[in-house]
């Protein structure tokens, strides 16, 4: 229901506000997820840094997610209707340092609720990596239910919050 200069205006601050962690500022190799409509885009973000970072962008492969190298021109529609990137450059997650991490909604304890597969939780939990959740104020609830297997994320950050769960 925002309209595009509000969801514009939402994605520059959170980024904005990422770009400023020492998190962000540190790695050199980061994960993170091509938007959908829906979601907070990250399209602009990865043009502006793709040149001095290394991205990766998941790839659904079964019940799991691949890790590959972020190349604009080497993206196709995949499973769930999202661009993933393609080739067989596939990266071990352990090689990763930061995880965006996207969500339908996140809780002030780092508790994220995401579409209901699983996929992010199965990868965030054989990770070491900081992981941070992006999104809109409206995203960010007080609480959510969370199950034992499900994994939270050490950073929130919306457009006007930065709250840091774990250091």
């Amino acid at each position: 229901m925002l309209s595009e200069e509000e969801k514009h205006s939402a994605a520059e601050e959170v980024f904005r506000q990422l770009e400023q962690t020492a998190a962000f500022i540190m790695a050199e190799r980061i994960l993170m997820y091509h938007s959908l409509p829906d979601e907070l885009s990250t399209h602009t973000f990865l043009r502006k840094w793709s040149g001095r970072k290394r991205f990766f962008l998941p790839r659904v492969n079964g019940v799991n997610l691949d890790i590959l190298p972020y190349n604009e021109s080497r993206l196709e529609l995949g499973s769930f209707h999202i661009e993933e990137p393609i080739g067989d450059d596939v990266v071990d997650p352990a090689e990763i340092e930061l995880i965006i991490v996207p969500a339908v909604a996140y809780d002030r304890s780092g508790n994220r609720l995401g579409r209901g597969k699983g996929f992010y939780d199965r990868l965030l939990s054989s990770s070491q990596a900081t992981k941070i959740g992006v999104g809109y104020d409206f995203q960010l609830l007080d609480s959510l239910p969370a199950e034992k297997h499900d994994v939270p994320v050490d950073i929130v950050i919306t457009q006007s919050t930065v709250k840091v769960i774990k250091s």
